[in-house]
């Protein structure tokens, strides 16, 4: 998960970075203005957290221009207005949810993951496959054994679960695990993908789920019936991203 701060008042941006950094979500921060909506525009965030410090009205006028800017991540309006039809307002102008201030850590954060759910399409913060994937405890399991990944094995598993069925870049990858800072090399995503799917295989008998899509990127599927030739494919795959070939 990436996520985009939105705010001018140090306070505000070092106690988000604090409940974000506990549970090593990667997060920039920006004033939102001119820079800010490039930035927005720029990265694929799953959210943008707007701190609303100077006014309703220059709230609702940068929701306008997000918007009108074809921003798409969910945006969650961190405010001082507490009155309900402020709040309707904020929401009528293309906000996703909004949090009054002063608000709790742990209650952001659960606002936070429950909207990028929903964007994704899931209700639940289980996604299951044969794999679980537990967004809220950043746990993995098969058959309720735990699977152990690292921060960005797991990472890429998190993309590909919350983005199930449908094709993932490996600039998207790059773009959550690095956010544009020191990025590595496309091909070391394919080492990467290829590191976790022989654990995932490894915990669960054979499968991984992970597929390449050629000449585009990866996706994280449901099961399906194995056969020998779909075994030889899978075996196929996994030589591709050995090589750096599974994906441009």
């Amino acid at each position: 998960m990436r996520v985009l701060i939105a705010s001018v008042d140090v306070f505000t941006v070092a106690r988000i970075k604090l409940t974000l950094g506990k549970e090593k979500i990667m997060h920039d921060t920006t004033d939102l203005g001119e820079d800010g909506l490039h930035l927005a525009k720029l990265y694929e965030y799953d959210i943008v957290l707007y701190d609303v410090t100077r006014s309703e009205i220059d709230g609702h006028k940068m929701l306008q221009r997000l918007r009108d800017a074809q921003v798409d991540a969910p945006i969650l309006i961190l405010s001082g207005f507490g009155e309900l039809d402020q709040r309707i307002k904020f929401l009528r102008f293309g906000a996703d949810d909004v949090l009054t201030k002063p608000f709790d850590g742990g209650e952001l954060l659960a606002r936070i993951q429950a909207i990028v759910r929903r964007s994704n399409g899931h209700s639940q913060s289980m996604i299951r496959t044969r794999l679980v994937v537990n967004l809220d405890s950043r746990a993995v399991s098969v058959d309720d054994q735990p699977v152990n990944l690292t921060n960005r094995e797991y990472a890429i598993l998190e993309l590909l679960s919350l983005r199930k069925g449908t094709t993932v870049t490996r600039e998207s990858f790059l773009n959550q695990l690095y956010g544009g800072v020191d990025e590595p090399e496309l091909k070391s995503m394919d080492v990467l993908i290829c590191k976790l799917r022989k654990k995932l295989a490894r915990a669960t008998g054979g499968s991984h789920y992970i597929e390449a899509v050629w000449g585009r990127g990866y996706v994280l599927r449901d099961p399906a019936p194995r056969s020998g030739n779909m075994a030889q494919n899978a075996s196929r795959d996994d030589a591709a991203a050995r090589h750096g070939v599974g994906a441009n």
